[in-house]
């Protein structure tokens, strides 16, 4: 088995939201941020998140992402499967056709074998699990998300104001009066 991007960013972005969600909901925006995920590729993988009914958005001002079930109900095997990220060790995805022609190779039973434990470890470790251990580590999540707002708290400076022509028409009458 090969655990690509895909299925580390989702397990990634759904621990960041277990932490989180207490507070409402949490916008991909603010994951990509703390996580260093792209945006677009969090979009992705919350669609097939959703789809799996692991989590649930809130559309509008305020909205965000929560968990659709309890974390302790979730476990890291859910979300890899969620994001089309196949658990298989064998050559020919289970198939049994290894060597072509539905011929299995010598090493077919130890790949298999080697699935299911993959698949009983994941099963077995819960988001909860997982969020528990980073609050452990010593974790601080912040009571306020950081939202960046489009106005600004801060006073604004008056701009300055330049007695200047504005265009080269205006140029040429301000020389002509002198």
């Amino acid at each position: 088995m090969r655990l690509t991007t895909k299925g580390r960013f989702a397990v990634t972005a759904m621990i960041d939201l277990g932490l989180r969600q207490s507070g409402g909901p949490v916008t991909l925006a603010a994951i990509s941020q703390r996580q260093q995920i792209s945006l677009s590729y969090l979009e992705q993988l919350f669609g097939k998140l959703r789809r799996h009914e692991l989590v649930e958005s809130t559309r509008g001002p305020g909205g965000g992402y929560t968990l659709a079930r309890k974390a302790s109900d979730i476990t890291v095997a859910d979300i890899i499967v969620s994001v089309d990220e196949p658990i298989d060790a064998t050559h020919c995805g289970g198939k049994e056709n290894c060597l072509g022609e539905g011929a299995r190779c010598m090493t077919h039973d130890l790949w298999a074998s080697l699935n299911v434990r993959m698949v009983e470890f994941l099963d077995s470790v819960t988001l909860q699990k997982l969020v528990d251990d980073q609050l452990a580590k010593g974790l601080q999540v912040e009571d306020k998300p950081s939202v960046k707002r489009a106005i600004s708290a801060m006073p604004q400076s008056k701009p300055i104001r330049i007695n200047a022509p504005n265009s080269v028409f205006a140029l040429g009458n301000a020389f002509s009066k002198t």
